[in-house]
């Protein structure tokens, strides 16, 4: 059974990314600390690694070319957050570090939520969902 969960996402500049993602509170894993061609990227309490390469190295891994994120979404990245604030906080540090918002912060009942593009147009959703107020079926 697998051990650890990675995606890879192609950045243009790995330095800048770690940038924006620190201003955002995430953290990377020490593995590749004072590398220039990766960094891994730490999501939640499993530590998910989202792993950043530079894009000439991850055309390299899939022998493929990188997705437009301009003209399309080549995967929607979804994490949770604490409270409706949390996601208006998130929103509000994404845009401070040059993010871009792709859909507002709002929603109905139990889930809350916002997205936000990073530096590269990957798209980021951002929910808050109290189940405690979740419809029953």
């Amino acid at each position: 059974m697998a051990k650890e969960f990675w995606i890879n996402l192609p950045v243009k500049d790995l330095n800048k990314s770690k940038e924006f993602f620190t201003k955002l509170g995430f953290s990377f894993h020490p593995r590749h600390e004072n590398s220039d061609e990766a960094a891994g990227l730490l999501i939640g309490d499993k530590n998910v690694i989202v792993m950043l390469f530079p894009e000439s190295t991850f055309k390299k891994f899939t022998r493929n070319e990188i997705t437009d994120t301009k003209q399309a979404t080549e995967v929607l990245l979804s994490i949770d957050a604490e409270s409706r604030e949390e996601v208006d906080e998130m929103v509000r540090k994404a845009v401070k570090a040059g993010g871009t918002v792709f859909s507002e912060p709002g929603g109905q009942g139990w889930m809350y939520g916002a997205g936000f593009a990073d530096l590269d147009g990957h798209r980021w959703n951002v929910l808050y969902m109290d189940m405690s107020q979740m419809p029953k079926e």
